[in-house]
């Protein structure tokens, strides 16, 4: 069972290509508990205001691309998420939204999520979710010290580049709406100030796939690596659909 990491973007593109592994795990795992019925599926959204109609558009949308239950887990900011809404699921997707606003909130279940993936369990990060599933997440933020290195609109509603706890599935920095909302060059800036060692910044519509074998792309768009070489200098070079062939 994989953890699939999307950069962002909406409505549905590509007949959901980005989604269709993930479900597919999940359907899995709702057979081997013998369950006829399609997977249930936890669906986290931590948003004020709009939870409820985010969480109905979302689970329309994946109603036209298989059958499941939706497991709703709905938090306004700053309210903390009850590990024991993921007992049972068969997969677990975390929406998107401010990331610090998630971490805060699902931060009293990051070891429940880890031991369900541990166990088997696929996981979906879209955006939010996608950046929560690093070690050591990276949350936001537009400059270091006065330095501007990304756009403020992209900021999270943080000013200075802020790493802090994440759900520790993978121990890669991540960084999402790359090449739409300019921000690999938070990701680069960021490991160039030892905040964070190396990373992946993932372009909307695509899904970085970490599983048992080589990590995998899927979808329209790049996953671009920023790494940090012995001689101190960040390296980035990028992942595609072609090079998984």
């Amino acid at each position: 069972m994989g953890i699939h990491l999307v950069g962002g973007g909406w409505p549905l593109v590509d007949d959901g290509a980005v989604y269709r592994e993930f479900l597919s795990e999940a359907a899995e795992r709702a057979l081997q508990d013998a369950r006829l019925t399609g997977p249930r599926i936890a669906l986290v959204l931590v948003r004020d205001g709009d939870a409820a109609e985010k969480y109905a558009e979302v689970t329309a949308a994946f109603d036209l691309l298989t059958e499941f239950e939706p497991v709703a887990v709905l938090s306004p900011e700053g309210s903390p998420i009850d590990p024991a809404v993921f007992d049972g699921v068969h997969g677990i997707l975390v929406w998107g939204g401010l990331t610090p606003a998630y971490r805060d909130s699902l931060a009293p279940a990051f070891g429940a999520i880890r031991n369900a993936v541990a166990a088997g369990i696929p996981y979906l990060g879209f955006s939010a979710g996608a950046a929560l599933a690093a070690e050591n997440a990276l949350l936001g933020g537009w400059k270091i010290g006065d330095v501007e290195v990304s756009p403020q609109e992209a900021s999270e509603d943080l000013d200075e580049i802020t790493v802090g706890e994440g759900i520790a599935l993978i121990d890669l920095a991540v960084d999402v709406h790359a090449a739409q909302w300019g921000t690999l060059s938070r990701l680069v800036a960021a490991t160039e100030a030892g905040l964070t060692d190396s990373g992946v910044a993932i372009d909307e519509h695509t899904a970085l796939i970490v599983g048992d074998g080589p990590l995998r792309v899927v979808g329209r768009g790049s996953v671009w690596t920023v790494t940090l070489g012995d001689d101190g200098a960040v390296r980035v070079a990028t992942l595609g659909e072609a090079d998984d062939e």
